[in-house]
């Protein structure tokens, strides 16, 4: 069922001084997260989230795109991407921005958020400051609970360095003396235990505080010697390495696409290494000794002026009690025509619904599926997952359907980055009880967000629909910003039984009378709407184009905003992420503006309007405009058909956005952004929520 090959570099008419880098726009977006956590109308606790947000969005970056880069420097691989920057250029530049972020970092939480937290009364307590009443009850605390479970390593000719895992946390201790068997190599490795929190809370009696912590490192570091007895310690350093975590299945030769990834998985920890962290305090002889035994160079070592792997913080903020130092708590709303005990199948008849997360509840979805499951009217369900949790309440309901006997058939993503562990838990679950489970196409990745409910009516079946931007998760719907429509439009119906059919059998791919689907169908249909407004534009009409997505990189479509500029149609993108377009380029782009909006929530919707003479015609999507949305990857677009809710649409969704002037960042055409400037402060995620969440 592939489509016809798609070459996205063919007419090319602009040049790579066009364009700009993906992996520098990636490190550009954590310096606007990074700025959240600088901004000191933040609320502390939040700010310290968003610096290990930050840590956290950065280990993803070594593991996938620098990880990449070396695979093609490795290969000595000249081809290049629509910037211009072979490998090499790009790994350089990489280097030096991803160094200078990671050293704000760490001046940001030493110098302002850490002291701050301080004079709150929740700190962490350095090992020079603990008084003899905490060291004697670290010390205890040390023997019951972390020495039984460490395995202190002596590097020798039997014991050869181990394979550390992926951004496990070590210590490499240096020594002095030998030990019982004679044995005097020098040096140890200690790996911190994974079963043990990283953070460790005093109690308030010994610190004179209510939060009073200390680190798991700072516990390993003091007590080091009580697992070599009779040896010197001499140094002992924290050490981090983050390895390759892409996961290679070979598409020509997998004959079980589960059994292929259950083999993968495993090795996924063990990659190679791209990145390797050190305490500042690490000496120079263990620093090389660790490079070395790593294979890496000076350009793939990073320092740490203080704590190695700040992701380990994350958990402060949900632990620790103080209201006044978070984002006030809201409960999500619900639209007017459900906020009684309802009938989603008479709600959905009376009315297209459409909720905004997280803003809006998703219960109604988890309503849909849950009573589609008891309902003896409904006789199959049929749903995509790509990501939604290991002990998500949806999947609750579905095992539940198929144990009654509906014909329930999932789709499941084994290839969703990161989750691909529990989707195989989630699939083997649904096999067990009886449900169809399809693991969609080899090749493309099932990212599209599709529910359907096949009920029987007065002799017919109708279908009940959902279709989404965001995943099946219940937890990210409460932090990610999200559209979801709920129908039982006859033609969307259709068209989503057809994407359906297509994903379970086999079969040319069937005309969809308002969907367009990727790989088949959705790149065209984009082009073809940024070409109409163009058009409408050179004869003298309004042409309008408002886009909005996390990503913005494919070259085509970057070419076809390029040309419809120059025609003179007015385009604003709200792009959170990745852009590879320049904006207001005299005589290229003059008439785009990008803007960045970083808040609270992660903006995540897909929204995509294009005025077409007067129809509006809008989109809502699963895809962002990147290649391999639109040609490695089974997703859809949306129409927003009914008039009221396509003004819901247009008001939430991006004209709240276009009026933000507190979380807005304006994009230059050098890639460069600025929070935007502005007297009058108007925040569309503080507006929407005060809009839409329920009455307290």
């Amino acid at each position: 069922m592939n489509p016809p090959s798609t070459s996205v570099t063919k007419n090319r008419q602009y040049g790579a001084e066009h364009f700009l880098n993906r992996e520098l726009s990636l490190l550009a977006f954590n310096r606007r997260v990074l700025a959240q956590a600088a901004d000191d109308t933040v609320p502390l606790l939040e700010r310290l989230r968003f610096l290990c947000i930050v840590s956290s969005n950065l280990d993803e970056f070594f593991e996938i795109r620098v990880a990449g880069l070396k695979e093609q420097i490795k290969l000595a691989a000249r081809s290049v991407g629509p910037d211009g920057l072979l490998p090499k250029e790009v790994f350089r530049r990489v280097v030096r921005e991803a160094h200078e972020l990671i050293a704000e970092q760490y001046v940001l939480l030493n110098d302002v958020i850490l002291p701050a937290l301080a004079t709150e009364g929740i700190c962490f307590l350095r090992r020079n400051t603990w008084t003899p009443e905490q060291a004697a009850w670290i010390r205890e605390f040390f023997f019951r609970e972390v020495m039984p479970v460490l395995t202190p390593i002596g590097l020798d000719p039997s014991h050869p360095f181990p394979r550390v895992l992926n951004k496990s946390l070590n210590f490499a201790v240096e020594l002095e003396g030998t030990d019982a068997f004679g044995r005097n190599s020098g040096t140890a490795i200690v790996q911190a235990p994974r079963a043990l929190p990283r953070v460790i809370r005093l109690p308030s009696e010994l610190t004179g505080i209510e939060y009073g912590h200390v680190f798991l490192s700072s516990i390993l570091h003091q007590h080091v010697g009580e697992l070599f007895a009779g040896m010197n310690v001499l140094g002992c350093y924290q050490f981090r390495v983050t390895r390759n975590s892409d996961l290679f299945v070979d598409d020509e030769e997998v004959k079980n696409l589960r059994t292929a990834l259950q083999g993968e998985l495993p090795q996924r920890h063990l990659g190679d290494a791209v990145r390797l962290e050190v305490a500042d305090n690490c000496s120079p002889p263990m620093t090389d000794f660790l490079m070395t035994q790593f294979g890496l160079a000076r350009d793939d070592l990073y320092r740490a002026p203080g704590i190695v792997n700040l992701v380990r913080l994350i958990a402060v903020p949900d632990a620790v009690d103080r209201p006044d130092l978070k984002f006030a708590p809201f409960q999500p709303g619900l639209p007017k025509s459900l906020t009684k005990r309802f009938d989603i199948f008479a709600s959905i008849r009376k009315q297209d619904i459409l909720l905004h997360h997280p803003f809006q509840s998703f219960d109604p979805v988890i309503e849909l599926l849950k009573q589609s499951a008891d309902d003896p009217k409904v006789v199959a369900i049929r749903m995509t997952v790509y990501r939604t949790g290991t002990d998500s309440v949806l999947m609750e309901h579905l095992l539940r359907a198929a144990q009654k006997g509906k014909e329930v058939t999932v789709i499941v993503e084994l290839m969703a980055r990161f989750d691909e562990e529990a989707n195989l838990s989630i699939a083997a679950k649904l096999e067990e009880v009886g449900a169809h489970v399809v693991y969609g196409v080899v090749g493309y990745k099932t990212h599209a967000k599709m529910l359907m409910v096949l009920r029987r009516e007065a002799g017919m079946f109708r279908h009940y629909i959902h279709l989404g931007t965001g995943n099946y998760h219940p937890r990210t719907t409460r932090f990610y910003t999200d559209f979801g429509l709920l129908t039982c439009n006859p033609e969307i119906g259709a068209d989503v039984a057809e994407v359906f059919k297509q994903l379970t059998g086999l079969g040319k791919a069937g005309t969809l009378k308002h969907i367009w689907q990727a790989p088949f169908f959705l790149h065209k249909r984009m082009m073809a709407a940024i070409h109409k407004e163009t058009e409408a534009a050179r004869a003298g009409r309004k042409g309008r184009i408002i886009a909005k997505m996390n990503s913005l990189l494919e070259p085509e479509i970057i070419a076809a905003l390029y040309q419809a500029s120059a025609a003179g149609v007015k385009i604003d993108l709200i792009v959170r992420g990745v852009c590879a377009l320049r904006p207001g380029v005299p005589g290229l782009s003059d008439n785009i503006k990008v803007r960045s909006i970083i808040g609270r929530f992660l903006e995540h919707h897909r929204i995509f309007y294009f005025y077409a003479d007067g129809e509006e015609a809008v989109y809502l999507s699963s895809a962002d405009w990147m290649e391999r949305n639109f040609f490695r990857r089974i997703e859809i677009g949306f129409p927003i058909l009914d008039a009221r809710t396509k003004r819901r649409v247009l008001k939430e969704g991006l004209r709240a956005y276009l009026a933000d002037t507190s979380q807005a960042w304006e994009m230059d055409a050098t890639g460069h952004y600025a929070l935007k400037a502005s007297t009058r402060r108007v925040c569309a995620q503080d507006m929407l929520l005060a809009d839409m969440q329920a009455a307290g």
